[in-house]
């Protein structure tokens, strides 16, 4: 790899999936110039990147500036930032104002998009996730020992279903059903609430995760992991169906495992 190729800029929210990409790409010998918005986060990037800056959600200009200097090119978009506690940033700055001026509607894929024309507007070049976690992705399979009921099957694809059609209009990625009724539909809260929502309505319910048909695959594609487990035995749900290929399975062992304690199962469908 040339020293263009071999450096790549990642623009890294909160939780585990940042750092595994970040021991990812070290790995495969990448030299990583590291972008985040906390201070734990930061520190938790100092062991797999060259360099991590730290800088306020909404500083667009700042984060242009400093993967220029670092002549980062390739750029990739990880990790969970609260689209609620990204509405109250206090430093936003001229660019990253116009471009929220410029949208259609403020939904993330939109945003997210838009975010992206401008990167590459500016000759940098976005990569996704995926390129380097390919077996992190969720394949179509049942992955526990209990196979989902005929009329699970059924509320699947029901959930399915549904799940596009909000995906259409770019509202979120998550819906819970149950009897071929859609309990819960995420929206600003997150996957998580909004399973926990839905436990508060229906038991023994479906959670279904998937990508949006007009998602660009480089950016916020659908993640679940351990805590989604554990996050479905709180809510007494049932079954988390998953779009295959379009979804990345963390801490897989585990979450397996934990599935399989409380007989929740998990399944890979397209």
């Amino acid at each position: 790899m040339d020293e263009g190729s071999s450096k790549i800029g990642l623009v890294a929210g909160e939780g585990a999936f940042p750092l595994i990409l970040a021991e990812e790409l070290k790995t495969q010998g990448f030299s990583l110039i590291a972008l985040t918005f906390s201070r734990n986060q930061a520190k938790n990037l100092e062991s797999y990147a060259k360099k991590v800056y730290q800088i306020y959600i909404g500083q667009l200009e700042k984060l242009i500036e400093i993967f220029k200097k670092e002549g980062v090119v390739n750029l990739i978009f990880l990790g969970k930032i609260e689209k609620s506690l990204a509405l109250r940033f206090n430093f936003p700055d001229k660019r990253a104002l116009n471009l929220w001026k410029r949208l259609s509607n403020r939904e993330d894929n939109t945003l997210l998009k838009a975010l992206a024309a401008d990167l590459e507007g500016e000759g940098f070049r976005i990569r996704g996730p995926a390129e380097f976690l390919k077996k992190y992705l969720v394949e179509e399979m049942v992955y526990t020992k209990v196979e989902p009921t005929p009329s699970e099957w059924e509320d699947i694809r029901y959930g399915m279903r549904i799940g596009k059609a909000i995906g259409e209009l770019d509202i979120g990625q998550c819906v819970v059903v149950k009897d071929k009724m859609t309990v819960a539909v995420e929206a600003l809260e997150g996957t998580d609430a909004t399973i926990l929502r839905g436990g508060k309505l229906r038991s023994q319910a479906v959670v279904v995760k998937t990508a949006k048909p007009n998602q660009d695959i480089r950016l916020d594609l659908p993640v679940v992991g351990l805590q989604t487990i554990e996050i479905m035995i709180k809510a007494k749900a049932k079954v988390l169906a998953l779009e295959a290929e379009r979804t990345f399975f963390l801490q897989r062992s585990q979450a397996i495992e934990l599935a399989d304690k409380y007989q929740i199962t998990i399944v890979g469908v397209k």
